[in-house]
């Protein structure tokens, strides 16, 4: 329960901080084609991760509440592409540079099918 706690506020902070800097950055940049605020939020959750990864590699392991807490609840909450982020690099550093293309590939390309059969779907369903 307290994990599920932990994530749940971490999450929470996460998803106020990906607003307030979308919509800081988006009036920024009136009348931009570009997601500005999107592309900011999900490059500063990989730099945020990035530093978090590093800080544990060079003081060793956080403790797993505060690793769900970061990473599970603030970032996830933050953006999803920084776990994506880190689960790509986890792959390279590991050696396994074929899976992380194929990880990168399918989640980019089936990622956006799905995201468009699903938007056909339901306009064919709401008719």
């Amino acid at each position: 329960m307290k994990t599920l706690l932990l994530i749940g506020l971490g999450g929470g902070l996460g998803a106020i901080a990906r607003y307030l800097l979308s919509v800081g950055i988006l009036q920024l940049t009136p009348g931009w084609r570009f997601p500005t605020g999107t592309f900011a939020v999900n490059l500063l959750g990989c730099l945020v991760a990035g530093i978090l990864l590093g800080v544990m590699a060079k003081q060793g392991q956080f403790s797993e509440e505060a690793r769900v807490f970061l990473f599970v609840g603030l970032l996830g909450g933050f953006t999803t592409f920084s776990a994506f982020g880190v689960e790509t690099v986890a792959l390279l550093q590991r050696g396994e540079p074929g899976i992380a293309a194929l990880y990168v590939s399918l989640s980019v390309v089936c990622g956006l099918t799905l995201l468009w059969g699903g938007t056909k779907l339901s306009l064919l369903m709401l008719r």
